[in-house]
């Protein structure tokens, strides 16, 4: 658990979030500037950098977060429609927070290349 990471924060309770789901590892809330009408956030509760990192030093881990965007999907009644997941990983992919997370967009129509 890193202090001064603001996910690491959501999941000790300092800060504040909007949860959707949760599991002993995985934690899903819902995104502060939402970029569709569903926008959820799902992290590991364990601190990772990004998802390569992830997969990297827990395998289990990343199955069990890719296994919870689909219960997200489900929660949030848009897994028949369709979602999109997106890790972004590094500065230059846009990651802001530096804890891995997947965005569960969904909600509209989601062009390709998105924009």
């Amino acid at each position: 658990m890193s202090t001064d990471c603001l996910f690491c924060r959501i999941v000790e309770g300092a800060v504040p979030a909007t949860v959707v789901h949760e599991t002993d590892i995985v934690l899903a809330f819902r995104d502060i500037d939402p970029q569709s009408p569903t926008h959820v956030l799902v992290i590991p509760k364990e601190h990772h950098p990004d998802a390569a990192s992830m997969a990297a030093a827990d395998p289990a881990l990343a199955g069990h977060l890719l296994a919870v965007t689909g219960e997200v999907a489900k929660l949030e009644g848009v897994d028949a429609s369709g979602y999109r997941l997106v890790f972004n990983t590094g500065a230059d992919a846009n990651q802001t927070v530096f804890h891995v997370h997947c965005h569960v967009l969904a909600g509209r129509h989601l062009s390709w290349p998105p924009g």
